[in-house]
């Protein structure tokens, strides 16, 4: 299938998207899938997930002088893109669904925070309707990161369409590949016309309708301010597209091996299994379990492998982990791209955080204490039963 939609691109010899009608551009079909798929007005593909969520914070009007709150269990790149918009990351305790804590994040307010980017970490949907919530009442905007959860769902509303805006991945690791590739999401019209802007530092040379190549109709114009390049190719849209067309499958069938591995193991003493905020929204490629001790957790890590199933403790892979905050080394020393140029100390900010490797101990306690299995969508029934019988085995000597 990738490559009849490659053979596509190269047969139309366009590369780039803004190279003739937007309705014949793959690009531009990505962006239709998306919003058909998760039921939001807008879409915007970009070169990466990084690039959407940076999008999303410049969209949103976020910039020095603003805290963003995150978790403390995600990819840096979260951290990252706060950073780049000039504001500062506030970074707040996951729970036992190793995603935000909705507490952790009502307490983090203060009068500086203009954004929450709750992570549908591992593929689980994040507890929602308590961050919206919480967020509404504050006056805050939400922005999932929904990387690592493309074909998740929450309560029957899919990842990325419940907060004001929703940014994509499509990167090597994810569900759905392109090699790199992103996607913003948003019903809100303002987020989607300056992430528009934004992602393109060519914007006012397409025409002079400045929305018409997206598709828009509006009588809200916004006058164009320096951006970056993050547009995405038509070969990354086409292997996109392709990809995307099995999304559903694949998440069905993890969802199904899932479940089965879960009820051969949810009996066993001794063992918790990650909360998972709503189960029939979960993307279902990781299995999780917490043992009641770090030395318990790898111990039973290690007996796991020596049955022939690879797993591994979250916070002990042996290298330092850029999922788990304490190991953001510039976040904590607050480096930034130059001294001038510093969200922490920049003159517009008016409130004050610290970092320390320990201050989120509870994350640390259930990241260290989980041992996590990697599902996959070549996995057969047999190797669900296979995977439940050595967790059984390896549970019955503790």
């Amino acid at each position: 299938m990738e490559k009849d939609y490659v053979l596509r691109v190269l047969q139309k010899k366009r590369l780039f998207r803004y190279g003739g009608r937007q309705d014949q551009s793959e690009a531009y079909a990505l962006e239709q899938m998306y919003k058909e798929r998760t039921k939001v007005k807008h879409g915007l593909a970009v070169n990466a997930g990084t690039s959407a969520l940076i999008s999303a914070l410049i969209g949103a009007g976020v910039g020095p002088g603003d805290e963003v709150i995150i978790p403390s269990y995600t990819y840096i790149a979260t951290a990252t893109a706060v950073l780049i918009a000039r504001a500062v990351p506030i970074i707040v305790e996951v729970d036992d669904s190793l995603t935000m804590d909705p507490q952790a994040f009502e307490a983090a307010i203060t009068p500086h925070t203009k954004a929450v980017i709750p992570v549908h970490m591992r593929g689980v949907p994040c507890q929602m309707d308590e961050i919206l919530a919480i967020a509404d009442k504050a006056g805050l905007t939400v922005i999932e990161d929904v990387a690592q959860a493309n074909g998740g769902s929450y309560k029957g509303r899919a990842l990325g369409s419940l907060g004001h805006a929703g940014c994509l991945s499509f990167q090597q690791y994810k569900l759905v590949t392109a090699g790199e590739g992103g996607m913003l999401l948003t019903s809100d019209y303002s987020v989607y016309a300056r992430a528009s802007i934004y992602h393109d530092s060519a914007f006012t040379f397409w025409g002079k309708d400045r929305f018409a190549r997206w598709g828009t109709e509006s009588s809200v114009d916004f006058d164009p301010f320096p951006g970056e390049n993050y547009r995405m190719s038509e070969l990354n849209a086409a292997l996109a597209m392709a990809q995307s067309q099995r999304i559903d499958s694949l998440v069905d069938r993890l969802k199904r091996l899932k479940g089965r591995i879960v009820e051969g193991i949810r009996d066993i003493p001794n063992i918790q299994l990650q909360r998972i905020p709503d189960p029939a929204g979960d993307v279902s490629y990781s299995l999780v379990f917490y043992l009641p001790t770090v030395a318990q957790a790898q111990r039973f890590s290690s007996e796991l492998q020596q049955e022939g199933i690879p797993n591994g403790t979250i916070d002990n892979n042996g290298f330092a982990d850029r999922h788990i905050y304490k190991n953001w080394t510039y976040v904590m020393n607050k480096v930034a791209i130059s001294d001038k140029d510093n969200p922490w100390t920049n003159e517009h900010y008016k409130g004050h955080v610290e970092y320390a490797p320990d201050m989120c101990p509870r994350t640390l306690d259930w990241l260290s204490r989980a041992i996590s299995v990697s599902l996959h969508q070549s996995m057969t029934d047999e190797d669900a039963d296979d995977l439940i019988e050595a967790v059984r085995k390896v549970a019955a000597s503790f």
